[in-house]
Formats: structure tokens, C-alpha cells, sequence
């Protein structure tokens, strides 16, 4: 099984340590962000991981290979010279994300910053059946994802200005299932396609919502959730209680 670690991140929420390392280095109960990630991935079977990297991003090369890249095969996407977003971060990477035996099987995407109780291993095989999955979460916010009844995607909107957007003209929102995107999600390689089209630097949202119309993507709202956007300074300690009482 394949990931890809979003780890190219400047950090500016976790100002002053990210002045002298990148995000994904920042340690959580004794242990860097990337770590902890790498080693959940493992633990679940995924043996192949791709990383993205561009602040610091020798730092992260010099951490993986001290540590004989926990096991696994690591490659790293470097985005030294332009930050891409999600998007473009992914676009980036399809050579490394196409190579070996299961060049057609879709891969996760794990924000590093993102801590959960999810079982990474359960959750990889709901994407066989679809285009993209997308883990979301009943997380208050002002900007969310919408999908119908049956859980697809079918566009987004902002609840404080109203702004809506999406593939289908006439969508109601008021029929729509709102969710906040949790960070992770599979992606299928069919999606490379679409690639084409796009500039060297986008959004994945962005991305799906301009494909949901003719891909198939789903929500995955899993009951007993928890995570953590490990994002501020104020939410590394909340972190660590999070991995004590977790199994991340």
C-alpha cells in the first residue's frame, strides 16, 4: 500500500519553533509529528510513502534516512524552489506516487500535522469502490464540505458569507450534508487524468470540486472520531494527551 505525507507546510502557526525547523519535526511528547505518522503508517502496512518537502526540507531528508526510514520504502517529492498546495503537491509527485506493482490502487494522503484514532488500515480499503475518499468530521467551522444523501461530493460553501460552490448549478444547500474535512483521504490514480488542466500550483479541494460531477467521491463520516489539527503552539500539549489516551 501507498501514501503520501503532506509535510511542505511553513508552519507559521507554530511560530517560534518552526523559525528553526519545519513543522513536521516538531515534536509531540517526545517524539517529531513525522514520527509518529511514519510509524502509524507502517504499523498499518502501507511499506511504500512518498513525502513532500520544502521548509527545511533537508532537515526531514537528514531525519528519514537517520533513521533508516523506519522501515519502509520513503521517497520525497521536493518542492524546494515553490510551495504547490495540496493540489499541486500531489501533481508533483505522480511519478513517484505511479511506480511499482500497484500503480492502479488508490493511495492515502495523511496531512502530518493531523493526529487521530483512525484505523489506517480499515480506512484504505473503502477506496476501491470510488475516485477519492474523503475522512471528514461533525467539527464546528465556517467553511464545509456538501454532499448528498448518499454521501458524495457535490460542492462546498462558506456558512458566514454565503459563498457556495460547486459543479451543479441549481444545488440546494439546505438538503445537503455538511462536513469539515478532516486531512486525510484516498486518491485514485484514474484522478491523474484530470491533471493535465490544472497550473503547477492548486488546491486539492479545488480539484474536487471541479471533478465531483463525473468522479465518484465520498465522504467517510466515521462514528467515535477523534482528532487533532496539531496547528498552534497551544495545541501541542492538548496533543499529548491526545496520544497518551489514543492509540495513535
Amino acid at each position: 500500500m501507498k501514501a503520501m505525507i503532506f509535510a511542505a507546510g511553513l508552519g507559521t502557526r507554530l511560530k517560534p519553533l518552526t523559525d528553526v525547523m519545519p513543522k513536521a519535526l516538531v515534536p509531540v511528547g517526545g517524539k517529531p509529528l513525522l514520527e509518529i505518522l511514519i510509524r502509524k503508517l507502517v504499523a498499518a502496512g502501507f511499506t511504500e510513502i512518498v513525502i513532500n518537502v520544502h521548509h527545511f526540507s533537508a532537515q526531514i531528508v537528514r531525519f528519514v534516512e537517520e533513521h533508516h526510514s523506519f522501515g519502509a520504502d520513503i521517497r520525497f517529492s521536493d518542492e524546494s524552489g515553490r510551495l504547490l498546495e495540496t493540489g499541486g503537491g500531489i501533481k508533483k509527485a505522480v511519478p513517484l506516487l505511479s511506480e511499482g506493482g500497484e500503480a492502479e490502487s488508490p493511495f492515502l494522503i495523511h496531512n502530518v500535522d493531523i493526529l487521530s484514532n483512525v484505523n489506517l488500515t480499515d480506512f484504505y480499503r473503502m477506496g476501491k469502490e470510488a475516485s477519492a475518499v474523503l475522512l471528514v468530521s461533525e467539527r464546528k467551522t465556517q467553511r464545509y464540505l456538501l454532499f448528498d444523501e448518499g454521501n458524495r461530493l457535490v460542492g462546498w460553501t462558506n456558512v458566514s458569507t454565503g459563498e457556495v460552490r460547486s459543479p451543479y448549478a441549481h444545488l440546494d444547500v439546505s438538503v445537503c450534508r455538511k462536513y469539515a474535512f478532516a486531512g486525510i483521504h484516498l486518491f485514485s490514480p484514474k484522478l491523474f487524468a484530470y491533471f493535465d488542466a490544472w497550473p503547477e500550483k492548486f488546491s486539492v479541494i479545488d480539484f474536487y470540486l471541479s471533478v465531483c460531477d463525473c468522479e465518484v467521491i465520498y465522504a467517510c463520516p466515521l462514528p467515535g472520531l477523534k482528532i487533532l489539527d496539531v496547528g498552534k503552539q497551544d495545541s501541542l500539549s492538548t496533543a499529548e494527551d491526545f496520544l497518551a489516551g489514543e492509540c495513535c
